[in-house]
């Protein structure tokens, strides 16, 4: 109302400053004043979730690569840490999904918190395991549990709009890398102390108890659902606070809070009734995207998997100089979420596209790796490996909440951890075998699964969230 009189006043004389090349360069100042407090205080609360994100990956970091000296120093046989090992694979194989849909039911905020709280308790038990069998039982509640990151992107899917989705996502995952950079450093100073272990064990519990004051000290209550179907818009798009739906702590309006509302049913019985209406859904509209995503998981994991035995056997290169090249790689990886932004400009948003051009730069590179007759090239190809391989899995997961819609974002974040730990369990098997042939047997097996990735892809045209969208809504 306040332009329009303007515009009427600018037509009367003597009052030239109000023309119309006036009121164009005003009007989007006017907005960007109004909006201004909004967009501070939207900014701040994706800076706390990337905080979030880095303080998790941080702390478990510290721990994870400690964890089979301390088993073996416990007594345990080699075969026995290996069962250990793989069991937390396999909870987090089957509770991902299952914890995925629960947050979409009860919640971001709540899942939250029982999530770090429960994989804080259970790193404070492995801290205070003295034998096997309390160390096997500290493994179940992070193993269950430790899904912070997943309802975190879930969260972030929920907050912002459709276009800015996979540069936010990116964003996170650049702040959650350099946390698991820089853990595994401040992990192997401890460890050289006395009781060093132990200690690092109560830092990890200390920093997820600091991540759940965090997310509780979090300004819920200034985030409000928009009017869109893709949640909150926040940044540079209308930010809406004050009169809303509801709360961004009840998460996005999923189809089991609707039916919770209601019906008051248990949350477990929301959770079972939202997977069994998804999954005709997901094997029919989104199997392509999961059967890519697993195929590009595995290929990646047979590249890394034999990595410091092949560069040693091929090359003679020594472990530690390896392992300087696999911080090298990590640290770009971390960089490339903030590259992410531009290409996704120069592709106009179409992360399908996306997607395919970086599977095959990354089939490329891992036939490059195979063949590679130097070390430089080995570099080479692992510096934009780092970069390829970080854009797709962004990409990935855009793709799958485009199409699944932003309605279960945490059940379908969910199942694709559950696809990716899929392919922890099946890459080592593939690798052992592989590497009977040759050295360059896995990541040659990598190039021939992101082979069949690409071909699915290019089979299968992009498709927009609409459709699965009024599927679930109609049902």
């Amino acid at each position: 109302m306040e332009l329009e009189g303007r515009r009427g006043l600018g037509s009367a004389p003597g009052l030239a400053l109000t023309t119309p090349e006036w009121e164009q360069k005003r009007r989007p100042e006017a907005e960007a004043g109004a909006a201004g407090p909004g967009a501070v205080r939207a900014r701040r609360f994706l800076l706390c979730l990337y905080l979030v994100g880095f303080l998790d990956l941080f702390g478990v970091s510290m721990v994870v690569p400690l964890l089979s000296l301390h088993i073996k120093s416990l007594g345990a046989s080699p075969t026995v840490a290996g069962i250990v090992g793989s069991s937390y694979g396999v909870l987090q194989l089957f509770s991902s999904t299952l914890v995925g849909c629960w947050s979409d039911v009860v919640g971001r905020r709540a899942s939250l918190l029982v999530c770090i709280l429960l994989s804080a308790l259970g790193y404070l038990l492995l801290g205070a395991a003295t034998n096997v069998f309390l160390f096997v039982l500290a493994r179940v509640p992070a193993g269950i549990f430790k899904h912070t990151l997943s309802i975190s992107r879930a969260l972030l899917s929920d907050l912002v709009a459709e276009k800015e989705r996979p540069i936010v996502i990116g964003h996170f995952n650049t702040a959650s890398s350099v946390g698991f950079i820089l853990g595994p450093v401040v992990g192997g100073y401890l460890t050289e102390l006395d009781g060093g272990f132990y200690l690092t064990a109560f830092i990890c519990f200390s920093v997820f108890i600091l991540n759940a004051g965090l997310v509780w000290l979090l300004p819920w209550s200034e985030a409000k659902l928009g009017s869109t179907g893709n949640g909150l818009q926040w940044g540079k798009t209308h930010v809406l606070y004050g009169k809303s739906d509801c709360d961004v702590q009840e998460a996005a309006p999923t189809r089991g809070a609707r039916t919770r509302e209601k019906t008051a049913r248990p949350p477990w019985v929301e959770v079972v009734s939202a997977l069994q209406d998804m999954k005709s859904l997901i094997f029919s509209e989104m199997w392509d995207i999961f059967l890519v995503r697993l195929l590009m998981a595995v290929a990646v994991m047979l590249y890394y998997s034999n990595f410091v035995l092949a560069l040693e056997e091929r090359f003679g290169v020594r472990p530690k100089v390896t392992g300087y090249l696999i911080s090298y790689s990590s640290a770009l990886g971390a960089t490339a979420g903030f590259a992410l932004g531009p290409i996704l400009r120069l592709y106009k948003h179409d992360s399908h596209t996306l997607l395919l051009h970086s599977s095959a730069l990354t089939c490329t590179l891992l036939l490059l790796y195979s063949t590679a007759p130097t070390v430089g090239t080995v570099i080479f190809s692992s510096t934009l490996l780092s970069f390829s391989t970080a854009i797709g899995r962004t990409c990935v997961t855009d793709l799958q909440l485009t199409v699944g819609g932003a309605r279960a974002s945490g059940t379908l974040i969910g199942l694709g951890q559950s696809v990716t730990a899929v392919g922890r369990v099946i890459a080592p098997l593939l690798s052992g075998v592989a590497q009977e042939v040759s050295p360059c047997g896995p990541p040659s097996l990598g190039v021939a699964l992101a082979l069949v990735a690409i071909f699915i892809m290019s089979l299968n045209k992009p498709r927009s969230g609409g459709d699965v969208s009024d599927k679930l809504k109609s049902e």
